[in-house]
């Protein structure tokens, strides 16, 4: 589920949130995952960190692009 930021692009700030909202649950559940070792894919961390970041950036490059338009 890697995402690009080409594909962020094209989302709505509705469907970001939604998405960063999934992404942070997802990396609740992978901590605790990970503090009991019953984490099979400790890499997913890495990716779902970033994927937030992107997600945040993001909406922040949307936000910062409407109040200019404005």
């Amino acid at each position: 589920m890697a995402n690009t930021a080409k594909d962020l692009r094209d989302k709505t700030p509705d469907e970001l949130r939604d998405q960063l909202v999934s992404l942070k649950k997802e990396a609740f559940n992978l901590r605790f995952q990970v503090a009991t070792g019953a984490a099979e894919n400790t890499a997913r961390m890495r990716t779902v960190r970033r994927d937030t970041a992107r997600v945040l950036t993001i909406l922040n490059e949307k936000a910062a692009g409407a109040a200019t338009e404005a």
